[in-house]
């Protein structure tokens, strides 16, 4: 049953001094512009609107999901710091009394809304700025950036000893829910793990090898890894074969249950380790795998290498997010995009939501070389963009040099330089440094809570 809000304060908690009822400047801003019932109106779908258990009040997460991403905390550590802080309770609209929501509870309602429901939060968010003619749209920049996934390096030898592992692991708990319990499964961690080893101990000494024995003996042990992964899928298959056939026979439906659930997961390991083998082979043959289909993680699959010439780290591995902010600094427009989709494309669409979000076309628009293209200036023109500076991948003619060197463009282009750092903002203070929710969706859920805490801020502030 669908909540929007919760238990009011009791009587012995409104008659505590006013010092202790009162919140910090920016919570009580932040507090004020959340009291809007427009807010409530995206996790209504997910609900039914009277039968089932009551679910936890709309405005306590929301109230919640803001402290997570403004201050950067866990689950657990958001959850205990609220209990412990009588401003935060207060904020997040939960009495002194009261209990605090479980951090699985707000994990699961994080996922099971979705992106759209985010979405629509700063959709809801944006159109009460937009009402109390509060977002500018004289100037807007676009840059983007990438946000990184919630794995480690993926090279070859890592994946396969995490495919063998992650195999053995997933056939013990078939077996143990009661499926498959004759079936062999043999455990080769250890044997993977001592490849893996044995790579990076020779690595360490590398400087005593030369670099073709260093690449024959990572070719050489990265094959005996891909021959251990496919001897695991093999028994796991046999594994997954017996266990369907048991799913029948089980006792209960909570035994059935879970044994469906580690079926259903050892499925897809068995298809994603025979994906990972089938680049390491092709790697060890001369063929580099496709970085627009490559595989980079067991658990994350639609992460993909992305090359945005930084020094420090010459690949990344997650999604291209594009942002679009004013001059105060409020985010119009987001978007996250699969592995390296070209920038240019994705401009035009953008501008036509915020003219759409605002009411106005926006005056002048810039962003990076990246989408310098003689189309995307045409886009924007005929969407109603008056002024476009956005400098040109190749500049050839002498009237193009012309323009790009007058006044006006060389300001705006210098105005752009800060989306950088408004990129950097995001990924310093709000979350946007690596999401923690696992595929495209789950990216665009925390790259959206982020925007909304800090769109909340900046809009708060400008509303006061």
């Amino acid at each position: 049953m669908f909540r929007t809000v919760g238990d009011r304060p009791s009587l012995w908690e409104c008659q505590l001094p006013a010092e202790v009822l009162r919140l910090p400047q920016e919570l009580a801003r932040v507090d004020a512009l959340l009291d809007d019932p427009a807010f409530f109106a995206p996790f209504a779908a997910y609900f039914h609107p009277v039968m089932g258990r009551p679910s936890t009040p709309a405005e306590c997460c929301l109230r919640l999901m803001f402290l997570k991403f403004r201050y950067r905390l866990g689950y657990e550590s958001l959850c205990a710091e609220v209990s412990d802080s009588i401003s935060w309770r207060r904020f997040c609209r939960i009495p002194l009394d009261g209990k605090v929501p479980h951090p699985t509870t707000l994990m699961k309602l994080t996922t099971r809304c979705g992106d759209e429901a985010v979405a629509g939060l700063n959709e809801a968010l944006l159109a009460k700025a937009a009402g109390q003619k509060l977002l500018r749209t004289a100037r807007v920049r676009a840059d983007t950036t990438v946000i990184p996934a919630n794995v480690a390096c993926p090279a070859d030898s890592g994946l396969l000893a995490r495919a063998v592992g992650k195999l053995v692991r997933t056939a013990r708990r078939v077996q143990a829910a009661g499926g498959a319990t004759g079936t062999v499964m043999t455990g080769r961690r250890r044997a993977a793990a001592r490849r893996v080893r044995e790579i990076a101990s020779k690595l360490r000494t590398r400087g005593k090898l030369s670099r073709e024995e260093t690449s024959r003996l990572i070719r050489r042990v990265t094959g005996e890894l891909a021959g251990l992964a496919e001897m695991a899928a093999a028994e796991a298959t046999g594994v997954l074969r017996n266990g369907r056939r048991a799913l029948p026979r089980a006792l209960t439906g909570r035994v059935r249950g879970r044994l469906r659930r580690a079926l259903d997961e050892l499925a897809v390991t068995i298809e994603r380790t025979a994906q990972v083998i089938a680049q390491a082979r092709s790697r060890l043959a001369g063929t580099m795998p496709d970085s627009a289909t490559r595989l980079v993680s067991l658990h994350d699959p639609d992460a993909r290498p992305i090359r945005k010439g930084r020094l420090d780290r010459p690949v990344e591995f997650g999604y291209k997010a594009q942002v679009a902010d004013n001059d105060d600094g409020v985010i119009l427009d987001y978007a996250v995009e699969y592995g390296a989709s070209p920038d240019g494309p994705q401009l035009a669409p953008a501008v036509e939501r915020i003219a759409r979000r605002t009411g106005r076309v926006p005056g002048a628009v810039t962003a990076g070389r990246g989408y310098g293209q003689a189309a995307v200036e045409r886009d924007l023109h005929e969407l109603g963009v008056q002024v476009v500076a956005i400098p040109r991948q190749a500049t050839t003619s002498q009237s193009r040099r012309a323009t790009e060197h007058a006044r006006d463009f060389r300001t705006l282009v210098k105005w752009r330089t800060g989306c950088e750092g408004r990129i950097s903002y995001l990924k310093r203070g709000y979350g946007w440094d690596r999401t923690l929710l696992d595929g495209k969706t789950g990216a665009t859920i925390w790259c959206g809570h982020g925007v909304f805490a800090h769109n909340l801020v900046k809009i708060s502030a400008l509303a006061s």
